[in-house]
This record gives C-alpha cells, sequence and structure tokens, in this order.
C-alpha cells in the first residue's frame, strides 16, 4: 500500500527562552549536532517532492533559530502551507512583519491557563506576553489559534481562560493533554484530569465562542458529541486513529524522522536524514510499522472488546505509550466499554 505524505511537524531547534514543567522534549539548549541552513532547506525541498501539504513548525522556540524565516519561504515558495507554534514571549513588529513576508498559513500560540498557573509552569511574565502575540498577530491580519495543554491543575480553570479568550479574533482553540514525558515526567507532575468534564464543556461551549473549540488526538472517543468536540462545526468529524506513519511524520533538530514528533523516544525513530532520503524513510515497507500493520487483534484492555476499535485503533499512540507503555490501549477513553 502507498501512504501519502500530507502533514509534518517539524522541531527545527529545541532552543528556548523557557524551561517549563511539562515540556515533552525537554527543551530549552540546541542541540550540538542539530541540522544546518542548508540540511533544513534539503529537508524543506524534500518535503515539498513528496507533496507535504502542510508543516508546522516547533521547538523550542521556532524563532530563536537565526534562519526560520528562510526555511519558511522555501517550504511556502514550494506550495506548502506552515504554522510555526510559539510561546509567543519574543514577538515585537520586526517578527510580525518576517511572518507576513514569509506568507505563513497561520502562528499558534500556546496558553495554558489563567495567569497564576500559566507562569506558574512556564515563566514569569509569559501570560502577558503570550497575550500580547496574540493581540499583535491578530491586528496584523494573520490567523492565529490558541494551544491549551491540560494537566490535573489548570483543566478546572478553562472557563476562566475562555472569557479572556473570547477578547480576541482568534480562529481556533485546541485542548490537548499533557502527556507523563520529558520534564512533565521528571517533575513527577500530575498530568490526569476529568476527561469528560473537558469534553463536556467543549459541547457546551462551541456554539458559545466565536471561534472553533475543540480537542486533540489524545482526547476522546466517540461520543454523540465526538463532531463537535473534533473542532468541526458542522458536527461530522469523528475520530480516524493515529495517522503517525499513515499521513503524518515528525522530524527533530537534528534530522530524526518520526511517525508524530509526540512520540519522543528512540523506539520510534524510522531513520535520521543525514543517513537516507526522507523518500526512502517513508517508503520503507518495515518502518512506521505499528500503524501500518495495525490489525484490531493488536488491541488490548477496553479497546479490545469496543465496537469503535477497527476504527480509532486505540487512540493516540504517543499518549498511550507515555501513559502507560500499551500502544494499542487508550487508558482515559470515554467511550470504551468499562
Amino acid at each position: 500500500m502507498a501512504y501519502k505524505l500530507l502533514r509534518c511537524v517539524w522541531e527545527i531547534t529545541l532552543s528556548c527562552c523557557f524551561d517549563c514543567r511539562y515540556c515533552g522534549s525537554r527543551a530549552g539548549r540546541a542541540r550540538k549536532n542539530e541540522l544546518s541552513t542548508e540540511e533544513c532547506l534539503d529537508v524543506a525541498d524534500q518535503l515539498i517532492h513528496l507533496g507535504c501539504k502542510r508543516v508546522s513548525l516547533i521547538g523550542g522556540e521556532v524563532f530563536l533559530r537565526h534562519d526560520w524565516k528562510e526555511i519558511v519561504l522555501r517550504l511556502t515558495g514550494g506550495g506548502v502551507a506552515v504554522n510555526p507554534i510559539t510561546n509567543g514571549f519574543l514577538f515585537n513588529d520586526r517578527l510580525l512583519n518576517d511572518l507576513k513576508q514569509a506568507s505563513v498559513e497561520s502562528v499558534s500560540v500556546s496558553l495554558d491557563g489563567p495567569r497564576r498557573i500559566h507562569d506558574q509552569y512556564r515563566q514569569s511574565g509569559s501570560y502577558d506576553r503570550a497575550l500580547r502575540a496574540v493581540a499583535l498577530l491578530t491586528s496584523a491580519g494573520i490567523p492565529t489559534s490558541i494551544i491549551t495543554t491540560l494537566h490535573h491543575e489548570n483543566a478546572g480553570h478553562l472557563k476562566e481562560l475562555m472569557e479572556v479568550i473570547r477578547q480576541y479574533p482568534i480562529f481556533a482553540w485546541q485542548l490537548q493533554a499533557c502527556s507523563p514525558m520529558g520534564n512533565a515526567s521528571d517533575n513527577g507532575l500530575d498530568h490526569r484530569f476529568d476527561f469528560l468534564k473537558v469534553m463536556n464543556f467543549i459541547d457546551q461551549n462551541a456554539d458559545y465562542v466565536p471561534f472553533s473549540l475543540g480537542m486533540a488526538d489524545n482526547i476522546g472517543y466517540f461520543t454523540k458529541a465526538d463532531g463537535r468536540l473534533r473542532g468541526n462545526r458542522s458536527g461530522k468529524a469523528f475520530f480516524r486513529g493515529c495517522l503517525a506513519g499513515i499521513s503524518s511524520i515528525g522530524i527533530d533538530s537534528a534530522g530524526n524522522v518520526r511517525g508524530c514528533e509526540s512520540m519522543y523516544d528512540e523506539r520510534f525513530i524510522e531513520g535520521n536524514l543525514r543517513e537516507e532520503s526522507l523518500k526512502s524513510i517513508w517508503e520503507n515497507p518495515e518502518n512506521f510499522a505499528y500503524n501500518r500493520k495495525f490489525t484490531r487483534d493488536l488491541l488490548t484492555g477496553r479497546c479490545a472488546e469496543c465496537p469503535w476499535g477497527e476504527y480509532c485503533a486505540g487512540g493516540c499512540r504517543s499518549y498511550n505509550y507515555f501513559v502507560h507503555g500499551k500502544l494499542y490501549e487508550s487508558p482515559y477513553c470515554v467511550s470504551a466499554p468499562s
């Protein structure tokens, strides 16, 4: 079977101005062996050649890499939609002009709760800077979304955060579950929260907010409101299973390729772009086997008994792995048989 690459999440640097308590990649300092500008431009060309439609740039902090604009221009010049994801701390007028010139499709800003909670888990003053970035971006006409990473402490403050976010003309707000990996694991952060309450919050407020409100692939699945919960106002969307290695990949700043950049473990590295081409890695029939060779009999626990199992395939591979080490069993699914 031929797989078509549609989306890539590309970590272009680990350099960051923060040391967030739940950063999955333990970002802070750049890797000593990060891809050079020339290597990054070559990777961009390979993504274009493979027909990739959308690239999300992550860090670290994307804008700490001096050549980020050059990389984005190569991608957008090849017809790829680019979405940088940022903590918003470094925004100024020059950066806004660069984003416009680079023709980014949108920018996503991380905002994880009211000021006290956001700053506690990130850095003092980061909440105000993030909101300032949102204001600057939206005023400049750059499509802007907000991403909130949920854990035990901030999940109960969504209503308060929503009232703040409603003041800005963003186009989407995505809620995602904090995965117990990287700094979150090192710091013993309690990643757990009431999934059903969060899903009810989304369902009850989807029409109240003037933007798309939905959840990421590691929350769900298959309730009656699943279409709305996926951020689709038509209500017709539903979770179709993990797409890592099926239509998406992750690339880290040293050129390692995974099916998903959230699968931040060496066991999931399928190859390195300094050693072989992206095409070779993507088309290798033995790569991404956890998804490409999935069969229903791999499901375990409640997922093995669930009527949606063949469609959901057990939920988010990364979240499953870091929560309890079982790739084919969602630990907090709200719809699997109890």
